[in-house]
């Protein structure tokens, strides 16, 4: 472990939607931050012009706001290693950039995209193992290169990498990992448009942000012997540098933004809930040494431990990530869930105006244990808001019948009668009516479930009965009761 106070960073292009991978990478650095007391900042890495989107930009804040994965320093916070844009830190690249020219370890290369492609295709005919870049404007002169330069010939600056030997760096989870020269060219460092590359760019505000730790993605792992090359370069030294293992999908490929990995937000609209998301993604590669599956924020952070996370590929089960969020929705804050569930109501013309929050939220706890997503919520109890329009046809096929249809009407009989409206009234109501019509409730009960639903299945029948209300049971009853007279 490094003496140098605990910083990390999550530097995501804004070139797309936060997806799970990215997700799990965030988090793995602000649990590092929490356990460590460190400090936990988020750079936005928006040199690639080409792909960058506006729109992503504010998904990615939204997507980690929704997980719970707050940045100490960053954008919206500000700090003294601001800023923490790219594209508004081009001088400060610029200048080191020319620190490496003028050291002569750097040198304007003015190679057209079309000369370099053709020495690609070349050195894929002769199966060279490394098909980069072929070094031709490496020993131009500074004043040959200097007239081009000022003859406005396009150019970009290129990183003289050394010609023989080998690149090493400990990985904080792999261990040692040595590259042999001849598979790194010499690393653009500064493209025509007069952007930093990210090889550039992330080196020089890793270290003047004095980030301690590098915490990424494995598909970094190739591009890491270019930056041990840029810390030499400059003279500084390297933070610890860890490569987190690779998301698998189910069926063995890699997940990943171009082969469909969903985003965060793709998570949040399907009714998963952040704390579940957050929960099985940092046991995607990490383990906290015991049996636990299910742990809050808190636990994650107290069993944190950069020496239990993986090199071995994890996988993304989604039905395990459903299961964990199950877990969940059973103890969740009833009212945290309405906030999310009452527009789907609403979505499906509910009258959910029409009842108290009380009312609401009772509805929410009794579905709590009963729905695996949020969305299901949506799916599901729009009876607890207005009256069947109809009855499920095969359960009405079972369960209505001229035998249930003196139940039926001796509850709206009696209902009236029973003085307090809940479970102890509602349970001696049924059992008094059972005994005198000499029917078991295996009978009466899914007779009046279908009557006040519409369905078969919910949750228990007296908490929904007491809930709804006496006059609501007694109205649905009823109908039900002159169905059954209507069509058995």
């Amino acid at each position: 472990m490094s003496d140098k106070p605990i910083r990390v960073r999550f530097a995501p292009s804004p070139t797309g939607y936060l997806h799970v991978g990215g997700a799990r990478t965030a988090l793995f650095n602000y649990l590092f931050a929490k356990k460590t007391g460190g400090t936990f900042l988020l750079r936005i890495e928006d040199t690639d012009r080409t792909r960058f989107q506006e729109d992503s930009l504010k998904e990615i804040f939204e997507s980690l706001k929704w997980l719970g994965i707050e940045w100490t320093e960053g954008p919206e916070r500000g700090g003294e290693y601001g800023p923490y844009i790219q594209s508004e830190r081009l001088d400060i690249y610029k200048k080191y950039a020319q620190t490496l020219w003028n050291s002569g370890q750097a040198y304007p290369c003015f190679c057209t995209p079309e000369r370099l492609e053709k020495v690609r295709k070349e050195k894929e005919l002769r199966k060279e193992m490394h098909g980069g870049y072929d070094r031709k404007c490496r020993d131009m002169s500074k004043e040959e290169s200097q007239a081009l330069i000022d003859a406005g010939t396009p150019y970009v600056l290129r990183l003289k990498a050394p010609l023989e030997g080998t690149i090493s760096f400990v990985d904080g989870i792999r261990g040692e990992i040595e590259t042999p020269v001849t598979m790194v060219d010499d690393t653009v460092l500064m493209k025509t448009d007069g952007y930093p590359t990210y090889h550039l760019a992330s080196v020089v505000d890793d270290h003047l942000m004095e980030i301690s730790h590098v915490l990424r993605g494995d598909e970094w792992i190739a591009s890491t012997p270019r930056h041990i090359l840029l810390y030499k370069a400059f003279g500084w030294q390297p933070p610890i540098i860890a490569h987190l293992p690779v998301i698998l999908s189910p069926d063995g490929g890699k997940l990943s933004k171009r082969k469909g990995a969903a985003s965060v937000m793709d998570y949040k609209r399907g009714g998963y809930l952040p704390e579940a998301l957050v929960n099985f993604l940092s046991l995607l590669g990490w383990n906290p040494g015991d049996d636990r599956e299910i742990m809050g924020i808190q636990e994650i952070i107290d069993a944190f431990d950069m020496g239990r996370i993986s090199a071995k590929p994890s996988v993304f089960d989604e039905d395990k990530l459903t299961w964990v969020n199950s877990q969940y929705m059973e103890s969740y804050d009833p009212a945290k869930l309405l906030a999310d569930i009452e527009p789907m109501w609403a979505e499906k013309g509910l009258p959910v105006g029409e009842f108290s929050t009380e009312y609401k939220e009772r509805v929410v706890s009794l579905f709590r244990t009963r729905c695996k997503k949020v969305t299901e919520f949506g799916e599901n109890g729009a009876y607890f808001f207005a009256d069947p329009e109809d009855f499920d046809a095969k359960q009405a096929a079972k369960q209505f019948n001229a035998a249930v249809k003196p139940a039926l009407d001796m509850i709206t009989e009696k209902a009236g009668a029973v003085a307090e409206w809940n479970r102890g009234g509602l349970e001696a109501l049924f059992h008094g009516i059972a005994d005198e019509l000499e029917m078991s409730a295996g009978k009466i009960n899914p007779a009046v479930r279908l009557a006040v639903t519409g369905v078969g299945g919910g949750p228990d029948l007296m908490d929904m009965l007491e809930l709804m209300g006496r006059d609501t049971v007694v109205r649905r009853v009823k109908k039900a009761s002159e169905w059954i007279e209507k069509n058995v």
